[in-house]
Order: structure tokens, then sequence, then C-alpha cells
């Protein structure tokens, strides 16, 4: 059985074994926030991840046969990777812990995994190991948990919104299968605060609330994918809201706007969302769409992203991408990278969208960075070439002697300033230009120039 697979756990205990112990699903306290009130805990509750917990889906099949094996949640706040651990939890037949990654240490880890080797020995039971926020852990407190889940003593529940390719080890990771959660989407989200609304018990069903206009649709646009913001916010919305006059809470647009203040983008100064929406930036440039290059510059400064990182991208952009098909978009890049430095947010914007505008909108060549990997390859993985002797230094006594600089030929002396002579001392061409924009005007020249170096070189391989 391959290890991605997640069926491949020993079966349930038999009855003569003692009963597996399920964890008591704990009734939140009215003080808990409605979040945590409403978190969902049958799969028929739980609202979206379609991908992997729709009808036939891998984890959905999983947790009904009850055959987890060490398995990673990860995504965004508020996506339902803890709720999904705790519906596992509800589910299953074998012994369900917890540990955490902000609170737990080694000596509790090790105390958790001799407990379950103890129970997977004297009475056949698996155990379920979750740890929320697996990320927090060190690399030495993750190595702890290996040995366990790759002899099985454990079975695996990860939750992190971090890529576990960059924040949980190898091993782990290569042992364990991953799903992503994707943030839900605004009809997720609008029956979820629905939910709360009509919920008498663990809900607000219990307060007269009265939704007004497209109350429920704007905070479920604002939550941005985050049914925690959104639950809690409507929460805040209901408590807060001085009633009318016959008692009602009028839940407005403005009471939701008020409620859920600025709107706080998805975006980790060192994870995912920080290089995956600088990866959809320079794609944008490259491909030509300003409008879309703008947007992802928007969400990066209303985060509070450097401007110098930004700035440097723009910079690799703007030569990787544009090169000679118009040299002035390094230019520009350039001026907008120092003057953000010298004027820093929010004017350093301007100059900044000035460049982003300018690089999208300009023709497009990579001719200068695959001539450069081109040259860099041969030298990895070729013979070194020897400098011909008609170009070595012939400017120190006894050069002559040596024949250094002999037979070379100063370029400005001849028409055009240019003479065909061998540069290389082999056949080799690395870059091609382009016709796109300024590059046309280059290549005319260039093909002209090789043309007439080519002949020369094969002039003085007849003659020798």
């Amino acid at each position: 059985m391959s290890q991605g697979d997640l069926f491949g756990n020993p079966s349930r205990p038999s009855s003569s074994r003692q009963a597996a112990v399920r964890p008591q699903q704990k009734h939140p306290s009215e003080k808990s926030p409605l979040a945590a009130r409403m978190r969902p805990t049958t799969m028929e509750e739980y609202v979206g991840q379609d991908h992997i917990m729709g009808a036939g889906k891998l984890l959905r099949r999983s947790i009904e046969a009850d055959r987890i094996q060490s398995i990673i949640l990860y995504g965004p706040p508020g996506t339902g990777k803890t709720t999904l651990a705790q519906i596992i939890a509800h589910h299953t037949q074998s012994h369900f812990e917890r540990l955490s990654g902000v609170e737990s240490n080694v000596a509790e880890m090790r105390r958790v995994l001799a407990a379950a080797g103890q129970r997977r020995t004297i009475q056949g039971q698996a155990t379920l190991l979750f740890v929320d926020e697996i990320h927090r852990f060190n690399k030495s407190q993750q190595d702890v948990l290996l040995p366990d889940v790759e002899s099985g003593v454990i079975q695996l529940i990860g939750a992190t919104t971090h890529n576990p390719f960059f924040f949980v080890n190898a091993p782990l990771v290569s042992r364990s299968q991953i799903f992503e959660l994707e943030p839900l989407q605004n009809a997720h989200l609008k029956l979820l605060l629905q939910r709360a609304l009509a919920d008498g018990d663990r809900g607000l069903g219990q307060l007269p609330i009265q939704v007004v206009g497209d109350a429920i649709d704007h905070l479920a646009s604002l939550a941005d994918g985050d049914a925690r913001k959104a639950l809690n916010a409507l929460e805040i919305a209901a408590v807060t809201t001085p009633p009318q006059a016959d008692g009602s809470i009028h839940l407005t647009l403005e009471v939701m706007e008020a409620c859920i203040q600025k709107k706080a983008v998805v975006y980790d100064g060192d994870g995912d969302a920080h290089y995956d929406t600088i990866s959809a930036f320079i794609k944008s440039m490259r491909g030509g769409d300003p409008d879309a290059a703008l947007y992802w510059l928007a969400k990066m400064i209303h985060a509070g992203e450097d401007p110098r990182f930004i700035t440097r991208r723009i910079l690799i952009c703007a030569a990787e991408d544009v090169g000679l098909a118009d040299p002035m978009a390094l230019v520009l890049a350039q001026a907008a990278h120092q003057t953000a430095e010298i004027i820093g947010w929010p004017e350093a914007r301007i100059p900044i969208a000035e460049a982003v505008i300018y690089i999208s909108a300009a023709p497009k060549s990579n001719s200068a960075m695959m001539a450069i990997d081109s040259a860099l390859e041969d030298v990895r993985s070729g013979k070194t070439l020897p400098v011909p002797m008609h170009l070595r230094d012939g400017h120190y006594a006894g050069s002559e002697q040596l024949g250094h600089g002999k037979g070379y030929h100063y370029a400005h002396d001849h028409p055009d300033h240019f003479i065909a002579q061998d540069y290389l001392g082999a056949d080799k061409t690395y870059y091609l230009p382009t016709e796109q924009g300024s590059e046309r005007r280059l290549r005319e020249r260039v093909l002209a120039w090789r043309e007439a170096i080519q002949n020369h070189r094969r002039q003085q391989r007849e003659s020798s």
C-alpha cells in the first residue's frame, strides 16, 4: 500500500476488545464566541470544501469508513480545519488525542505517544493525534512525532495555515496525505450566518433580530472567506446594536460595516499568501494585463507589504520579461524603486503603479535572460574556451613576445565602427533576438554582424 493511501488503517477493534474512547462533544459555553458555538459537529452540517468533502471524495469516504491515515489539513484561517478534525474525532472508533503547536511541549508529546503505544499493544486500539497549528512546532518537536507516525502507533491529523511543504518536516509530509482547504465562498458564509440567526440553542435565534436589505450579503463579502470572522462580526453586531422602540434589533449594512471594520486581507508576510500574490502580480505584468497587476499591487499595499520587496520584483520583471523589446521599462522600474525607497507609503503607490502599467503594456522579450542562461549552461557543462591570442591583454611589458593582442583590429577605426573578427574562437549562438518592439532594430544589426563574423571565422579555418 502506498504511503499516501488513506485506507491503509488497521481494521476496527473487534467486540472482544475494549470499546473505543470517543471524545465527548462539549457544548460550548454561552460565553464562547458565536463561531465556537456554531461549529459543525457532523459531516451533514459541514459547509464548503466540496473538492475534498463532497459526496464520493477521498477525505469524506475515509471519514465515513473510519480509515484515516496521517493527513495534514492546510488552508487560511476560518476555513474549517479544526472543525474537520473534530468531525473525524466524532466518527472514529480510534482513541482521539489533541495537542497544540502553540501550547504543547516535548514532555507532553512523549506522554501522549507513550500512552498511544501502550493502547495499541494492550488494547489493540489505534490513536488519532490532532496537532493544531503544527507549523508552530520546531524541527525537533516535529521529529518526535516521526517514529510513531512511521510505525503506525498514531495516525496524525495536522492543521496549519502555512504551506506544509515549507513549514513541516519533509519526512512527516511524505508520510501524510495533504488536503488544501480553500477560502469559503460567499454562499457558504451566508448559509452559516443564516444558521446562526435561526439557531435558538447555540446561535442568535433567541434574539429579535431583523436583517435589513443586503446586510448579510455584505458581511459575507467582507469576511474574505473566513467563517470565524463572519460569525464573530455577526455576534458583535447583534449584541451591540441598540434595539428599536419595539425591541427588535435591526442589522443594517452600515451596522455590519462598523462591526467588521477594515477588511483584513489574507496575507501572511512569510507564507503562501505572500508568495502567491507576488507570483500573480508578476505573471499579470508578464501577461500584459495591467488591471490584474494593479489589483494584486493594491492587495499588497493594503496588507502593508514593504515597497522595496514589490519594486525589486518589478525590476526583475522589466529585465526578464520586457527586456530589449523596450529597454525603457528597466529605466522606469529603477526610477520607481528609488522613488519608493525615498518617499515610502502611501505616495510610493503612484510611481510604482506607473511602472506596473508601463511594464504590463510594453512589448515582451525574454531573449536576454535566455541568452545568458544558455551561455552559463555552456560554461558549466562544456569545455572551457581559451581567450583567442589577438584578444588577450597586450598592454604590459613582454606581452608582445607572447603574441598577445597581435592581429586585433580596433572596431572604431573601421566603417560603421565594425569589423568582422573572431571574438570567441568557437561557433556559438546564445542571443536569439526577437522582432518585438525596439528589439526589431537590434535584430537586423546583430544578424548582419553575426553573419559577417561567421564568414570571417570560416575563411580563417579554410586558410589554415
